[in-house]
């Protein structure tokens, strides 16, 4: 066909639809247009693991913030779907539980792991996420932790040698890793670890930086005014 005209128009109603050739035709009024589609990205997932006694904070922020970011997280109970009651009495419903959200999704781009002293306990007892946590370290995903929680890495010998830091009391559990003091989150290759509640905006912000990128993080941190207010 021999056309005298082409005009290209962006969609402002679908992300996925990348734009629309209209095509005039030199005889008649006919238009002809071509839709051409851009396959969306995938999300990177994450997969938060509840256990009771968890933190609460440390929690619900790293969860909120990757999802404003537009990670695809899944809060995983421990010891199943029902209503978890945290360090403060507080109480989170999670998605699912660990058992489903491993069988919807065996391999996650990130497992993390909040603190509380009573939840890491159950997190370092339980020979589920021991598995869980070599298998994504030796397959080069995220593995994250913060306060209490990295003492589990110690318990299932995850990310052993490495550069760590934890809430401060929890250090004398953290023998055989390169432990950092006087940094709110320390990264190294695909281990990441932040020191409790008040780092728990900055774990969120590494973990965004990692799974997407720095604009994205940025964008996050502008909204939420932790800088710049």
């Amino acid at each position: 066909m021999n056309f005298i005209k082409k005009i290209s128009l962006y969609s402002l109603t679908s992300p996925y639809l990348k734009k629309i050739d209209i095509l005039h035709k030199p005889r008649g009024n006919l238009l002809i247009c071509r839709l051409q589609h851009q396959t969306p990205r995938m999300s990177k997932t994450a997969l938060m693991i509840l256990a009771e006694g968890a933190e609460e904070m440390e929690t619900v922020i790293t969860v909120d913030m990757l999802r404003r970011a537009g990670v695809t997280v899944t809060v995983a109970g421990l010891d199943g779907a029902a209503p978890v009651l945290c360090s403060r009495q507080i109480t989170l419903v999670p998605d699912k539980s660990l058992v489903d959200a491993l069988a919807e999704r065996p391999e996650y781009d990130a497992v993390i792991l909040p603190g509380g002293l009573e939840g890491s306990d159950r997190l370092s007892k339980s020979s589920a996420v021991g598995t869980l946590l070599k298998e994504h370290e030796k397959n080069g995903k995220i593995v994250a932790a913060i306060c209490a929680a990295p003492t589990a890495f110690a318990a299932h010998g995850v990310a052993s040698g490495k550069r760590v830091t934890s809430y401060p009391t929890t250090k004398d559990k953290m023998a055989g890793y390169d432990y950092v003091e006087g940094e709110r989150v320390v990264v190294d290759g695909n281990i990441v670890t932040s020191r409790g509640p008040g780092t728990a905006y900055w774990f969120g912000l590494t973990l965004i930086e990692l799974l997407t990128d720095k604009a994205k993080a940025e964008q996050v941190e502008k909204g939420m005014l932790i800088s710049n207010y």
